[in-house]
């Protein structure tokens, strides 16, 4: 084909996805529950909105969270949509669009640190994700956050059919795949979660609607209507092993370098703990953790460091307790030398242990804590789920994080290792 006629295709294509209420599977209440796992905002946010199309997910930012909002998209006609809709809002002065190509950001439109979100709704994958994450990390201003979706295999064999199909345009991975991605690149890990089947049928349904009624003898529209129609296809049947997922994320703070425990660690851990607890309690309990085969998880130990090679600054830990029949892990204790306390460096160590417990496939964490610290991570009320203690405790201390919302959350009565005497 030659470049021509690409463009000829091309333009057809889009003249398929014109005046479609999504240009990707997605829905209003998914782009709410993805801000909902975002770390806390501005009262006014900078969002950039990276692929924006025509604007469905900018025009709820603005409007739901009050956000001032840069819209990117390469095809004109869709920010002409987007500012049309925006106007009709009453949110023209909170969207301003980019004509640009999210795959080459630069001058004064995209400075470093500018914006307060980096969303990316259905249009990572159009310079892969190990792209977004490299690039797109320099325009976050301190405490932002990145939000993407992206393609997944939702089962641990596609068929050759689905490999093929997908395997010509992206390169796609498991959830777990992409959250391994995202803490080698430098973030943590903040929410995932896999979209509902009833967000492809938000695209595809009207999508094959326009397929049926499309002019067949516009220039290059045979093409645009073969490849529609077997990716419409695939999804009927091949969609149970794939689907899109959400990752929020941010970036970690790079002052507090965070690792797995060491043997050699042990000592230095002791009297962290020790000096930030008033009594020797908590240091004791760490050393007989880690004698406990049941309750050990290797890695699941993770140390904050005041710098590359630094001395530990911060510890948290995370070990198996069950709540009735099912595995679920406590996180137990967090300790912050005091001279490091208030600074990040016991956050960086509690994110660090969350993320690898999501590597690890672990679906979900319990703490007993001060119910103002630890819902920055997403911890919520353990009775939500019907989870509670075997001992009498302020319901909003004991609380719930779930890793993995496509696993049931179990409900009942919480066994700690021996080692918590309770």
């Amino acid at each position: 084909m030659t470049e021509h006629d690409h463009a000829v295709v091309t333009e057809a294509f889009f003249s398929l996805h014109h005046g479609l209420p999504r240009q990707s599977p997605g829905s209003d209440a998914t782009t709410r529950r993805l801000l909902e796992l975002t770390a806390a905002l501005p009262p006014r946010p900078r969002v950039l909105d990276l692929g924006c199309g025509p604007g469905r997910a900018a025009l709820l930012l603005a409007a739901e969270a009050g956000a001032e909002v840069t819209a990117v998209d390469l095809h004109q006609p869709f920010l002409d949509e987007l500012r049309t809709a925006a106007d009709a809002r009453a949110l023209g002065d909170r969207i301003r669009t980019v004509r640009a190509d999210m795959g080459a950001l630069s001058g004064p439109d995209f400075p470093d640190g500018s914006f307060d979100l980096v969303w990316a709704e259905g249009s990572a994958y159009c310079v892969g994700l190990g792209t977004a994450l490299r690039d797109w990390k320099r325009l976050l201003a301190p405490g932002g956050s990145l939000v993407v979706t992206d393609c997944v295999w939702t089962t641990d064999a596609p068929t050759a059919a689905a490999r093929a199909f997908w395997e010509r345009e992206t390169t796609m991975r498991p959830v777990a795949g992409n959250t391994a991605m995202a803490v080698a690149a430098g973030y943590h890990v903040l929410g995932t979660l896999v979209q509902p089947d009833s967000d492809w049928d938000a695209y595809y349904l009207p999508l094959a609607e326009r397929v049926a009624a499309a002019d067949v003898s516009a220039p290059g529209m045979a093409q645009a209507l073969a490849a529609t129609r077997e990716e419409l296809a695939m999804r009927r049947d091949h969609g149970g092993e794939y689907g899109y997922a959400g990752h929020v994320l941010l970036p970690a703070d790079p002052r507090w370098p965070t690792r797995p425990e060491t043997a050699a660690d042990a000592a230095d851990v002791h009297a962290v703990n020790a000096a930030a607890f008033p009594t020797p309690d908590e240091a004791a309990l760490v050393d007989a953790l880690r004698t406990d085969p049941a309750a050990w998880r290797p890695g699941l130990a993770q140390v904050a460091t005041d710098g590359p090679d630094g001395a530990v600054a911060a510890y948290a830990l995370l070990t198996r307790c069950w709540v009735g029949e099912a595995p679920a892990l406590a996180l137990a204790p967090v300790a912050t030398a005091p001279e490091h306390q208030r600074q990040g460096a016991g956050q960086a160590a509690v994110r660090a242990a969350l993320d690898a417990a999501r590597l690890q496939g672990e679906s979900l964490v319990l703490v007993l804590g001060h119910p103002a610290y630890y819902p920055r991570f997403g911890f919520v009320p353990a009775s939500r789920y019907g989870i509670r203690p075997g001992f009498d405790v302020p319901d909003e201390a004991m609380m719930a994080l779930v890793l993995d919302a496509s696993a049931p959350v179990p409900q009942g009565t919480i066994t700690y290792p021996a080692a918590f005497g309770v």
